[in-house]
């Protein structure tokens, strides 16, 4: 058990409308031989104002391709090309994935690493850990790294140009945030920063969940008409920075111990990572008891949002009890984040928690004239 109280964060975080521009002046500070490591669809947006910050820095533009997931495979390749051509500094561009790349690659490298979000979609640029999968997208590990990236830049122009479906991801994620950093308080585990979660954490994750619930929904509409607005630089801190410093110094939990178990079911793949995160938001709640209302105005939330909160939006039902089983196996390994609640958690209990959530979703919604549930179609 943790005795010590610590708080992680990257050395610098930049935000705001345009900031790509500012690129090359913050990467030169960090090495003057940088690779580039993005997908395709990445690259044709940021390549043009990426490269004229680089030409305006004296830097050299190289670029390495990245596919869908961040796997061991993937890393080692990485790391080859960075040690062949002594590269100094690594920059993960687009999503977690890529991001989760970059930071593993870098710190095998012994070089310095920078996390660029174009998309708000996610927690993990800030955060001193990399999530990695197999080639068919099940979870296998959490990589834990000594440091945080040198610097982490969010250009919220790009994330106002962004899929909605991005950022409606990276609040599913940032939700979590505090339901977990506050189970992760009243128990006994540790924070993935190496300690028990500091009160700066906490209130970290607490600010996130404040300021979703203030401007998520014009953050949306924001980005939907392409725009940046006071309301989507919120959203956007909250799902970076206030979500990142707060699961990662104030606690993860049920809720992303969930999102792992359900890699395990083949009907999930598809979906975003925010997406099987909400599914472990409600559980948690369930799992823990929450009051009634507060387990239906977050259903009643998350719905507005556009966030699945049943399990028939992931393609799974009370039935798939082979699935479910599957799901709670795996999110109550020993070592999950599951462990952090105040209490022992058991596979029966998920699946038990789990099954209740789709009763509780439907009844809720249909109480509030919202839509009954129906299968999300997989984004990527």
């Amino acid at each position: 058990m943790a005795s010590s109280y610590v708080l992680a964060s990257p050395s610098r975080y930049v935000q705001g409308s345009g900031v790509l521009a500012e690129l090359g002046e913050h990467v030169g500070k960090l090495g003057s031989s940088p690779l580039l490591v993005s997908d395709d669809v990445v690259w044709g947006i940021v390549e043009e104002g990426l490269s004229a910050s680089f030409d305006d820095a004296g830097l050299p533009v190289v670029r390495v391709g990245f596919q869908q997931y961040a796997t061991a495979k993937a890393v080692d390749e990485l790391v080859a090309t960075i040690q062949e051509a002594g590269h100094d500094v690594v920059v993960g561009l687009g999503g977690g994935s890529a991001i989760d790349a970059a930071k593993a690659a870098g710190h095998l490298a012994g070089i310095r690493w920078a996390s660029v979000p174009t998309a708000a979609s996610s927690d993990a640029p800030t955060s001193a850990l990399s999530v990695i999968y197999t080639e068919e997208g099940e979870f296998e590990e959490y990589r834990f790294f000594p440091r945080n990236p040198d610097l982490v830049l969010i250009d919220t122009r790009l994330v106002a140009n962004a899929p909605v479906q991005f950022l409606v991801a990276g609040i599913g994620d940032a939700l979590a945030t505090w339901i977990e950093a506050r189970a992760t308080v009243r128990g006994q585990g540790s924070t993935m920063a190496g300690g028990r979660p500091t009160h700066a954490g906490a209130a970290l994750a607490e600010l996130s969940w404040r300021l979703l619930h203030e401007n998520a929904l014009l953050a949306l509409d924001a980005v939907r008409a392409k725009v940046v607005t006071p309301a989507l630089e919120a959203v956007v801190e909250a799902n970076t920075l206030l979500s990142g410093l707060g699961f990662e110094s104030g606690g993860l939990a049920a809720a992303h111990a969930i999102h792992n178990g359900l890699t395990a079911a083949p009907q999930t793949h598809g979906l975003s990572h925010g997406q099987k995160v909400n599914i472990g938001s409600v559980a948690q709640l369930v799992l823990e008891g929450a009051p009634a209302q507060e387990i239906e105005d977050f259903v009643v939330f998350t719905t507005e949002v556009g966030l699945p909160n049943s399990l028939t939006e992931v393609g799974l039902s009370p039935e798939h009890t082979d699935e479910l089983r599957a799901v709670a196996e795996l999110a109550t390994v020993e070592g999950e984040t599951i462990h952090n609640m105040p209490f022992p958690v058991t596979p029966d209990m998920v699946v038990q928690a789990l099954v209740a959530v789709e009763g509780i979703s439907r009844r809720v919604r249909a109480e509030n004239g919202l839509p009954e549930p129906e299968l999300y179609e997989a984004e990527h």
